[in-house]
């Protein structure tokens, strides 16, 4: 009987090493961490991507937007069109300025934050600074309406600058029909 003892020990003590060493969960372990290693960044390269996608290259509907007519058509000038953005040279570009606007907003946790907003209007030609004249209130009106329904946060960073400029651009082009202000430039901005 004794030397079934010891064979017992001896034919146990393998098994017990193989399990102690444990090379299935190490193998498990290692494939895990590999996945980690090698997922995650591709995972976070891939989203990363995306998001430089987005910011940089998702401008282009927005910029289309703005030359949208009021009815969603595209305007005919279009970028490489005579009367586009890019066509005004430093020479022939004229600024018609916006007086100085005040309104209230909301901040979103029920309070209100004050805007104090000045823009100037690009124009090609200077003779369009009379109808601009006849046709404030008018625009003045529509930039109210837009920016009354705004939060502080639609207006963070340049990204909400660039909305903000071309949303105003739209609706003052609206009054006055498309292609006639090129840019609308923001010349004083202030949020308290």
């Amino acid at each position: 009987m004794a030397k079934k003892d010891k064979e017992k020990p001896e034919a146990e003590a393998p098994e017990s090493e193989e399990g102690e060493d444990g090379e299935q969960p190490k193998k498990k372990g290692g494939i895990m961490k590999l996945a980690l290693f090698i997922g995650l960044p591709v995972v976070i390269l891939a989203l990363g991507g995306v998001a430089a996608l987005l910011l940089l290259g998702g401008g282009g509907d927005e910029a289309h937007v703005a030359e949208a007519g009021e009815h969603g058509e595209v305007a005919d000038d279009g970028h490489g069109g005579g009367g586009g953005h890019g066509s005004a040279g430093a020479g022939d570009a004229y600024f018609y300025e916006i007086p100085q606007m005040q309104v209230t907003i909301q901040n979103g946790s029920g309070g209100f934050a004050h805007v104090q907003i000045t823009f100037s209007l690009e124009i090609a030609d200077e003779d369009l600074a009379h109808g601009l004249d006849e046709n404030l209130p008018r625009i003045l009106d529509q930039f109210q309406g837009f920016l009354r329904e705004l939060r502080p946060e639609d207006l963070a960073g340049s990204a909400g600058a660039e909305r903000l400029r071309l949303e105003l651009l739209r609706r003052v082009n609206l009054v006055m029909g498309e292609g006639q202000v090129h840019a609308v430039l923001i010349t004083q901005f202030v949020i308290a």
